[in-house]
């Protein structure tokens, strides 16, 4: 089984979805049609914090994926901040939480919290403190900003 990989990145752009583009380009995830799932880590899967994603596959294909995102608009007054986290518990299985926001600890503590409730409702105890990776874009006063934190599942799939 191929591993979930942890992959982000930041970008600035002319309109919001040109800056996601951009951010999706930082964190070398651009060429795929992103398929995004709910949260929940298979418990033989392996996660690994990579920052730039490997090639996973062809342009164009599609990729599942978890993705957290932030995007602010020109002349915004605070950065965005785009988080994901994982814990697992003792078996290996596991979830996934996302959340943006424009403040890095609000952003980590609503992970942690997400974390905390998903994995109890599950009665799933987790071995271990959750992971957590951040990315911020910085504000800017001519430009939308994004940042993204992606965690894609293995390699891309052909859609056609």
């Amino acid at each position: 089984m191929e591993p979930i990989r942890v992959a982000w990145g930041a970008g600035r752009g002319p309109t919001a979805t040109a800056s996601f583009d951009a951010a999706l380009a930082d964190a070398n995830l651009a060429n795929y049609n992103l398929v995004t799932v709910s949260s929940v880590v298979p418990a033989d899967a392996t996660v690994e914090t990579v920052g730039t994603a490997p090639a996973l596959g062809a342009v164009g294909d599609a990729l599942y994926c978890i993705l957290a995102r932030a995007t602010r608009p020109p002349g915004a007054s605070a950065p965005g901040w785009a988080g994901l986290g994982w814990a697992r518990d003792g078996a290996g299985r596991g979830l996934f939480y996302e959340e943006s926001g424009t403040h890095p600890e609000a952003v980590r503590g609503e992970i942690r919290a997400g974390l905390d409730h998903g994995m109890g409702l599950r009665e799933w105890p987790p071995a271990a403190d959750p992971e957590v990776v951040v990315e911020s874009a910085p504000a800017s006063d001519d430009a939308h900003t994004t940042a993204v934190v992606v965690a894609a599942y293995g390699k891309s799939e052909p859609l056609v």
